[in-house]
């Protein structure tokens, strides 16, 4: 090695190597890896093996990373993935992680910004699709990895008394999450974990218009999708957000597709045995 390099020279020089979206030789030309170590030099930093050139070592790991960076994304994006293909999957990618690198000790957080990237990402087909898609697929990963946390059942909302429900207010699990979508993603998702199975369907169905809104939770460490009707999901959103009950369903009431005494109690009862509340506060 140079005697000049500093290690921390050194190890920014094999990031912006290793993490460049072009070729090898033009990793080794960027401008910020050419500052470094200039490639007249590269000899002096990395020696060769009995059967590759400095070059190729470095191009080795160049290569390893973006592939681990696929397969970590692909993890958490499968739908996306499939809906992609190969060709267009591994361009996105690559872009992707030139804007948003791993800089975390573990890559569960790596696709936390693709659903906003995918939108107005070069050739991406029918984008608002695939934000959607992205969305629903983030929140499935995010409810797997959240912390267990104990919650409610129907005992427990039963022992509160009915003059404190109105100011009493439920704290949601940690794994649960609300996605609204414009798109039949929901639709596509099945039909990608179908053929996963070994059960594939007779087509996956295109890209439309369909609004849904779905409740993404944990139960016994699987994770579910439920969509629920838009009056539902708008009570649910407020309770999650800390209204209270009575504020919650005081707005419910007041929205033009008020629900009845017998559809809330249902509503309740539903999640309930969906368990995603686990404290009622009281003030």
């Amino acid at each position: 090695m140079a005697p000049e390099l500093a290690l921390g020279g050194l190890q920014r020089w094999m990031q912006t190597v290793i993490v460049h979206p072009g070729t090898v030789g033009e990793a080794l030309a960027a401008r910020e890896a050419a500052a470094l170590v200039p490639p007249a030099r590269l000899g002096d930093v990395l020696l060769p093996s009995a059967g590759l050139t400095p070059a190729e070592r470095i191009g080795i790991y160049h290569g390893m990373y973006l592939l681990r960076m696929s397969e970590a994304l692909e993890s958490d994006y499968p739908g996306l993935a499939h809906f992609l293909g190969p060709e267009r999957w591994s361009r996105l990618v690559r872009d992707y992680v030139q804007t948003h690198p791993s800089r975390s000790y573990t890559l569960n957080v790596l696709g936390k910004d693709l659903p906003g990237f995918v939108r107005t990402a070069r050739g991406v087909p029918r984008p608002a699709f695939c934000r959607d898609l992205a969305r629903l697929e983030w929140a499935v990963t995010e409810v797997f990895d959240a912390p267990e946390t104990p919650s409610l059942d129907e005992a427990d909302f039963a022992a509160l008394s009915p003059e404190k429900w109105a100011t009493a207010a439920l704290v949601p699990v940690e794994a649960l999450r609300l996605v609204a979508v414009d798109h039949n993603v929901g639709e596509y998702l099945d039909s990608v974990k179908a053929e996963g199975r070994g059960d594939p369907p007779d087509r996956h169905p295109g890209p439309r218009r369909r609004r849904a809104r779905i409740v993404v939770y944990r139960q016994s460490h699987a994770v579910f999708r439920r969509e629920i009707p838009a009056p539902a999901f708008a009570l649910l959103s407020d309770l999650a957000e800390g209204r209270t009950l009575g504020k919650a369903v005081g707005r419910a009431l007041s929205r033009r597709t008020a629900p009845g005494e017998r559809e809330l109690y249902g509503w309740f009862q539903q999640w309930s045995s969906m368990r995603i509340f686990r404290k009622i506060e009281r003030p």
